[in-house]
């Protein structure tokens, strides 16, 4: 077995160690980078090991090393989800190297060694506290390094080290960074694992925001964007704005900065949707498919519900125009599923086939369809294709209840034509149970046992 093999094999099983195990390993790894072990593989395990790591809430048992200290204020804002462009308020966590690689490299040589060297002294003498101080200083002094970097002939040799989206990225960290005593006031009112705002949260987040806004306003909408992304329901973070702006529908907040979180919701929205609309019926994963749309859904009618989103308003239009694009693509797929299941069932002149010889292919996409049918029941309406749902839901359902009634009464034959009936009888089941009931399919099944005792 060659290197590169034995190393898949490893990672392969790291990923699927449980997230306490993995944990455990991660920070003995890490510490034992710290501290400049070389007998260990670090990359290769920590990289093995990722999969169970993101299951952990908040990562609160990673051990703190510099470069993790050093993004705190803005780990909120990262992300691994590939961009199309750069919006603002999200943060690409592949920038992260490169820009603390020339922080580090370029612009605070002496001052990055001097901090990672100190931090790594602190953390192996577990004073996460001490470490913690040293970033709080190094990010004094990089912010405004990073800023300045950002202008006049600094900019010129910026722009030969970094990517234009790296660029922007540095943009919002210096940012961040500057103020990220009060990013950690932010992230202490909401811990992880994900919060619900209270009365109570919602003061202490303001009280930030008052801070900021008189010192450094153009950081101030970013206490709403990590308060955002350390909620269970991010739109619970428009509650901020409305309590800034002191108002209660969409059109001043969406024209302020405190629109910022709101446009952050919209674009999550935006990608879920393209991805949607990328959805062809001829190939389809139904799981995926329904985990977008009620993504899409949910955000849709939390914004709502939180703000009084204005039919004239930018986030009204938005909202609608939206919705409509998401609802046509589902009716469509609604559409398709009559078609499918019916040919999965086929019925000829007013009676059910249940001999003719149906391709697995067609069995499996009625039954992907049918798990597409069922599994939105709960957010068609939310989603603009409740109707269309509805009249399918019926016309399906109709259609196999008939089908199973003329196939129970093959049951009564011999020889093929009731091993056919009890073949697509199971099949009905199957379809019944992600359609109508669990309760629904058991019932078919015990009416082909019964056939089955009564026969033999």
């Amino acid at each position: 077995m060659s290197l590169s093999d034995k190393s898949a094999v490893l990672q392969n099983f790291l990923g699927t160690l449980p997230e306490q195990a993995a944990a455990k390993l991660a920070y003995a790894v890490e510490m034992d980078r710290l501290a400049d072990g070389k007998a260990l593989p670090h990359d290769a395990i920590l990289m093995g090991l990722r999969p169970s790591l993101r299951q952990l809430h908040g990562g609160s048992a990673r051990t703190k090393t510099p470069l993790r200290l050093f993004c705190q204020p803005f780990e909120d804002l990262l992300t691994s989800e590939p961009r199309r462009s750069k919006q603002k308020g999200i943060l690409s966590r592949a920038s992260v190297t490169p820009i603390f690689t020339w922080l580090s490299g370029v612009l605070l040589p002496n001052e990055a060694a001097t901090y990672c060297r100190e931090v790594k002294a602190l953390v192996l003498a577990k004073d996460d506290e001490g470490a913690l101080a040293k970033a709080i200083q190094f990010w004094s002094a990089a912010g405004p390094a990073m800023q300045a970097a950002l202008v006049g002939d600094a900019f010129k040799a910026t722009r030969k080290i970094l990517r234009a989206e790296e660029i922007e990225d540095v943009r919002e960290i210096a940012l961040l960074i500057t103020e990220g005593g009060e990013m950690l006031k932010v992230q202490a009112a909401l811990p992880k694992p994900p919060a619900r705002i209270t009365e109570e949260i919602l003061w202490q987040l303001r009280a930030i925001y008052d801070v900021l806004s008189n010192r450094n306003p153009d950081v101030a909408p970013y206490v709403a964007v990590v308060a955002m992304n350390r909620l269970q329901r991010p739109c619970e973070a428009l509650r901020l704005p409305l309590m800034v702006s002191r108002q209660t529908g969409d059109a001043l907040i969406s024209m302020t900065d405190m629109g910022l979180v709101g446009e952050i919701i919209f674009g999550r929205m935006d990608s879920l949707q393209a991805a949607i609309l990328a959805t062809r019926t001829a190939a389809f994963d139904p799981e995926t498919l329904l985990a977008q749309v009620a993504g899409f859904s949910e955000l849709s009618s939390s914004v709502v519900k939180e703000i009084e989103v204005r039919r004239n308003g930018q986030w009204g239009q938005r909202l609608l125009k939206d919705r409509a694009a998401v609802g046509n693509v589902m009716d469509a797929f609604m559409e398709k599923a009559v078609k499918e299941i019916s040919a999965a069932l086929p019925i000829q002149k007013g009676a059910s086939d249940v001999t003719r010889q149906v391709a697995p292919e067609k069995r499996a996409s009625a039954l992907n369809y049918a798990r597409l049918v069922g599994g939105a029941r709960n957010f068609a309406a939310a989603a603009s294709f409740g109707a269309k749902h509805k009249a399918v839901s019926e016309e399906i359902t109709h259609h196999l209840r008939r089908y199973v009634e003329d196939a129970v009464r093959e049951l009564k034959g011999e020889g093929e034509r009731r091993a056919a009936a009890e073949f697509q009888l199971n099949y009905c089941a199957e379809l019944a149970s992600v359609l109508i009931s669990t309760e629904e399919a058991e019932l078919i099944r015990r009416r082909v046992r019964a056939a089955q005792s009564a026969a033999a």
